[in-house]
C-alpha cells in the first residue's frame, strides 16, 4: 500500500537530517593525543552541500507543456495566469495570461510585509510606552505594534508578544517610585494619520470583524475579547480602557475619563514594551493571512519612507520601496497592505519578484522562512489533498490568496532536478460555486513546478 505523501515526506525529512544527528554524536567523542579543551580543532567537513543548481535547465516550452494540462481547468474562470522564474539561473521561464493585472487578494502581503523588511530590518522593534506630562498625568503612547496583547498568551506562542499587562507593572512601578498613587490617564495613537477605515474595503469587513479599523495604538488587533472577531469602534480608546483597569489592579488609581491627547515631546518616560521583531511579525502575517498585522506594516512603510502614516502615505512609500528593489509596480494599482479591496490590481511578475527578491537578499529571508509549507502548515495546513497535487506537498512555499472568485499562489519550488523556481499563480474570475475546484487547480499547478524536470 503506498504511503500518504505526509508520511513520504516525513521520511525523507528523518533521512536528511540523519547524517546531521551522527554526524554530532561523533564529534562528541575523545580524539586521541589531544585534550577536550584544546579550541585548534579543524572544522568538521559539511554533512550536506549547500543546494545547488543540478540537471538539464528547465525551458519555457517544457514548462508550458508541463502546465498545460492544469491550466486547462475550466474552474479557473476566463482570467488566469501563471508566471514562473528560474531563481537559480536568474531567468524569467514563462508568463501564460499574464498580459494585464490580477486581483491580488492576500498575495498583496508579500509586497507589504517586503516593504517592511526592506526599509525598517528583520531587528526593528515597535515600541508602546508610557509617560507623564504632569504630576499625577500618565499618557498611554501606541507606537504601532501590530501584535500588542491584553494578556501574553502561552510562553510558547510565536512571536512572543508584548503585553498591556507587563507595561501596566512597569508603569506602577515607576509611579509608586515617585510616590504617585492616584493619577488621570489619556492615550495619543497619532502615529498613523488619515481614515482608520479603508474606503475600497466591502462595508461588512468592518460589521463584521474581517478587519479592523487601523490604530497605532490597540490590542488583540482591535478584538472586544481575545479570539473573537467582533472589533471595537474605537481600538485605541478600548487599549487604553484595558490599561487602566490593569493599572488600578497593580494599585494605581485612576480618576476621571480616559481621552485621546497628543503627548508632549517632552514628557517623562515611566515605562515601555518593545514588540516581537519585525522579522518574527512578518513571519507571522505571512504564515496565518494576517490582514491586520499586514494593514499596520503599510503605514509603518509610509512612516519609514518620509510619507506619513495614512494609507496614501503607506502605498506612496511601499511603491517607491518597491521599484527601488527592482519589481515593477508601474502597472500595479494598490489601495491597500493586505489585499482585502477587489479594486487591487497587480501583475503576477511583481508579485513574484517580492519572492524573487527576497530569495537573493539575505536581510529579507524572513518573508521566505515565514511561507506556508503544502499540506503543513499556515494557511496552506489543509491544502494539496487533492488528486494531482501531492507532489507538492512539503515542498511547495507559497503566500495564500482569497477572495469570492479569487485565488491566488506566489511563493516558490525546488523542481526535482534541483532548480529553485519562483511563481504566481492567479485566477480572478474563478465561478463562485467552483471555489474548490480553482483552488485545486492552483495546487497542481504548483505541484506539477515540484515534479517538473521541463527540459
Amino acid at each position: 500500500m503506498a504511503r500518504p505523501p505526509r508520511a513520504v515526506f516525513v521520511t525523507l525529512a528523518v533521512a536528511l537530517t540523519l547524517p546531521i544527528a551522527l554526524s554530532g554524536a561523533a564529534g562528541a567523542q575523545a580524539v586521541p593525543g589531544r585534550s577536550q579543551s584544546d579550541s585548534s580543532t579543524t572544522a568538521a567537513p559539511l554533512v550536506l552541500p549547500p543546494a545547488k543548481t543540478e540537471g538539464v535547465a528547465p525551458t519555457a516550452t517544457g514548462v508550458q507543456k508541463a502546465l498545460a494540462a492544469a491550466l486547462a481547468d475550466p474552474s479557473l474562470g476566463k482570467h488566469h495566469g501563471v508566471y514562473v522564474y528560474d531563481a537559480s539561473r536568474a531567468k524569467t521561464l514563462t508568463s501564460i495570461g499574464a498580459t494585464r493585472p490580477f486581483v491580488p487578494a492576500s498575495t498583496m502581503k508579500l509586497l507589504t510585509t517586503l516593504s517592511a523588511l526592506s526599509t525598517l530590518g528583520a531587528d526593528h522593534r515597535f515600541t508602546t510606552k508610557t509617560v507623564s506630562a504632569a504630576s499625577g498625568s500618565v499618557i498611554l503612547i501606541g507606537g504601532g505594534d501590530p501584535l500588542l496583547a491584553v494578556r501574553p498568551g502561552a510562553s510558547d506562542d510565536f512571536p512572543r508578544r508584548a503585553s498591556l499587562q507587563e507595561l501596566a507593572a512597569g508603569t506602577a512601578r515607576s509611579l509608586r517610585s515617585q510616590g504617585v498613587a492616584s493619577v488621570t490617564l489619556g492615550y495619543d495613537a497619532g502615529l498613523f494619520t488619515g481614515p482608520a477605515a479603508n474606503a475600497k474595503w466591502e462595508p461588512n469587513y468592518l460589521t463584521e470583524g474581517i478587519a479592523a479599523r487601523t490604530s497605532a495604538l490597540w490590542v488583540n488587533e482591535g478584538r472586544l475579547s481575545p479570539g473573537m472577531a467582533k472589533r471595537a469602534p474605537s481600538p485605541a480608546l478600548a487599549a487604553a480602557t484595558a490599561f487602566a483597569g490593569l493599572l488600578r489592579t497593580a494599585g494605581i488609581k485612576v480618576t476621571g475619563s480616559v481621552k485621546p491627547v497628543a503627548a508632549p515631546t517632552t514628557a517623562d518616560a515611566l515605562a515601555e514594551v518593545q514588540s516581537a521583531s519585525l522579522g518574527d511579525i512578518v513571519e507571522y502575517i505571512n504564515l496565518h493571512s494576517d490582514n491586520d498585522g499586514a494593514e499596520v506594516l503599510l503605514r509603518q512603510v509610509g512612516i519609514a519612507t518620509q510619507n506619513g502614516g495614512s494609507y496614501t502615505g503607506g502605498v506612496k512609500g511601499l511603491r517607491a520601496t518597491l521599484a527601488g528593489l527592482g519589481i515593477n509596480v508601474t502597472k500595479a494599482t494598490i489601495y491597500d497592505g493586505s489585499g482585502l479591496s477587489r479594486t487591487n490590481q497587480v501583475p503576477l511578475e511583481a508579485l513574484a519578484g517580492a519572492v524573487r527578491v527576497a530569495v537573493a537578499k539575505p536581510e529579507l529571508r524572513h518573508l521566505v522562512s515565514g511561507l506556508p509549507i503544502a499540506g503543513f502548515t499556515g494557511s496552506l495546513e489543509d491544502r494539496f489533498a487533492g488528486p494531482g497535487s501531492a507532489a507538492g506537498t512539503g515542498l511547495v512555499r507559497a503566500k495564500t490568496g482569497t477572495l469570492t472568485g479569487v485565488h491566488s499562489l506566489a511563493g516558490l519550488v525546488r523542481d526535482r532536478t534541483g532548480t529553485l523556481l519562483v511563481f504566481a499563480v492567479a485566477t480572478d474570475s474563478a465561478p463562485p460555486d467552483k471555489a474548490l475546484d480553482a483552488r485545486a487547480a492552483l495546487d497542481r499547478i504548483s505541484a506539477t513546478l515540484a515534479n517538473c524536470g521541463c527540459a
